[in-house]
């Protein structure tokens, strides 16, 4: 149980193709470029490695050794994202490009989550046991993002591009930077559509605030330069 959901693939098994009829549908209402199922089903290389992800895990759930492993290796060789057969996967992922993604053995992931092309959720080091993140539903981890370690993102939060993020993060928020840095979007869900070049930076936000700061203190005391504003973000 993960923020209220529960992983559970058996619904994915059922002896007919409907298994990922739900995964196409989600790459349909997400992907602006997707024209129709069939082109999913044949072109998007995520959705190859989500089905072939959720072949291997049954496998591996039934301790069928070697196979899962190959399934997994293999879909890598083609799709270029590796999925391991022992990371949980909820409902509704989808896999934007997907080159270079990496989902570790104990990763667990909620339901409705978009993951861009290099993510990685990894571990940090030789750790035994839950050594991979738990990433809660309706979670959006931008390109070349890293989440490395058993931590955990709450439900409702954005992952900005390229951030590396090692520590525990709470629900609806943004991170952005290396290390990670936690901005609040206002209580608010983020939007599984969310526009990347409008993402709180917290890091930029509080240089813009300094540089106000020194552009007050220049005109108290008689400082103040001419171009002081050119520098304000």
């Amino acid at each position: 149980m993960i923020y209220g959901f529960s992983i559970n693939n058996d619904h994915y098994f059922n002896g007919h193709l409907y298994f990922f009829a739900e995964d196409i549908a989600s790459y349909k209402e997400r992907d602006p470029a997707a024209k129709n199922s069939l082109e999913i089903l044949l072109l998007y290389a995520g959705l190859h490695a989500l089905v072939a992800y959720r072949m291997a895990h049954r496998l591996w759930q039934w301790r069928i050794p070697f196979l899962p492993r190959w399934i997994s290796q293999t879909a890598r060789f083609f799709t270029g994202i590796e999925i391991h057969p022992g990371a949980q996967i909820g409902r509704r992922f989808f896999i934007d490009h997907g080159m270079g993604v990496v989902i570790g053995e104990t990763a667990m992931v909620g339901d409705n989550v978009l993951l861009y092309q290099g993510v990685t959720l990894g571990g940090t080091g030789k750790e035994t046991g839950k050594r991979h993140p738990t990433v809660g539903n309706n979670v959006v981890v931008g390109t070349g993002a890293k989440i490395l370690g058993n931590i955990t993102i709450g439900d409702n939060s954005y992952i900005g591009a390229n951030a590396v993020v090692i520590k525990n993060v709470p629900a609806n928020s943004t991170v952005v930077g290396i290390p990670g840095r936690i901005t609040r979007q206002e209580g608010q869900k983020i939007d599984s559509e969310l526009d990347h070049i409008h993402v709180n930076d917290p890091v930029m936000e509080n240089m813009a605030k300094l540089l106000k700061r020194i552009k007050h203190l220049e005109e108290k005391t008689g400082t103040a330069r001419p171009n002081t504003e050119d520098y304000i973000i």
